[in-house]
């Protein structure tokens, strides 16, 4: 498999393409923040993990042995006037954007969670739901109806809390990793449906790799990384952090093997909100997408070597 695009010299960086319809990958950033419920700023995640992948990020993967910038197109493009919009706007401006999007891989950064929604209803008119699992990784399950119960506003069912809801009524299985803090109704939902897998985190032994990668019952999968979901030792900067998330080499040994053992159909990355003088997360961020995005084209890099 050859690259689709024209790579250009950038200066090693990771973003080699300035041209996202003839890209390998499309990385669509979704600066928004408008129904964050505790911590503002994720509007500003998906511009420093950029920075990262322009200039801190080695392309050198160590994994492969090979510099995967000469091998892999990478485009990026940022949704012009999202951070203005209202959710219900937001959200559509997301799907036309992924829904227009040819690359084999579209990856959405956020932004805030409920941006994955419109990523995964573009995914619908591509794929049925039913025979495509969301592979989340997150500290809360978001399966709440709308954010009613605790917002001072008009509640919206797009709200972050509520993406995997949503997404949920599409159709799609979830498998959900890392939770460790949602409400009763979320509870009572996701106990209701034998296509929801919730591995909570705090309850018992750290399940393994294996009988994780194991609960994804369907060939098809798409990933979405909710950063709080890992732990805020290695993930500080976020809008929800929770205490005792996933380690770092668990989660990228766990995501390499899902993308292995799986079909990749699409995937998200959200709501890192930068620190002052802390760059720890959007740097972690980058390198998790860097990795998925390596593992994704993992046989074409190998033949490279």
């Amino acid at each position: 498999m050859t690259s689709r695009g024209t790579i250009v010299d950038m200066t090693d960086s990771i973003i080699n393409s300035t041209d996202p319809s003839t890209a390998d990958v499309h990385i669509v950033s979704a600066p928004y923040d408008a129904t964050a419920s505790f911590h503002k700023g994720t509007a500003l995640g998906p511009q420093k993990i950029i920075d990262c992948l322009d200039m801190q990020i080695e392309s050198w993967d160590r994994r492969y042995k090979v510099d995967s910038t000469k091998h892999i197109a990478i485009a990026h493009s940022e949704i012009a006037g999202i951070r203005d919009m209202e959710p219900k706007e937001a959200h559509a401006a997301v799907v036309k954007t992924c829904t227009e999007s040819t690359a084999p891989l579209t990856f959405l950064l956020g932004g805030e969670h409920s941006m994955s929604f419109g990523a995964l209803k573009a995914l619908s008119e591509k794929h049925d739901p039913k025979d495509v699992t969301i592979f989340q990784i997150d500290a809360h399950c978001d399966l709440r109806t709308d954010d009613g119960d605790y917002t001072d506003g008009t509640p919206t069912e797009y709200a972050h809390s509520a993406v995997m809801r949503r997404a949920h009524e599409l159709g799609y299985n979830l498998v959900q990793v890392g939770i460790r803090a949602y409400h009763e109704s979320e509870c009572d939902y996701f106990s209701s449906f034998k296509n929801i897998k919730v591995f909570e985190w705090g309850v018992g032994k750290v399940p393994s790799i294996q009988k994780v990668v194991s609960a994804i019952k369907t060939k098809k999968v798409y990933i979405s990384i909710d950063v709080d979901g890992i732990d805020p030792a290695h993930m500080p900067g976020t809008g929800t952090p929770v205490q005792g998330g996933l380690e770092w080499y668990y989660t990228l040994n766990l995501i390499e093997r899902v993308i292995e053992k799986r079909q990749l159909v699409g995937a998200d990355l959200v709501e890192v909100s930068p620190q002052p003088d802390n760059v720890l997360t959007e740097y972690g961020a980058a390198q998790i997408v860097y990795n998925m995005i390596n593992t994704f084209y993992k046989k074409r890099l190998a033949a490279k070597k």
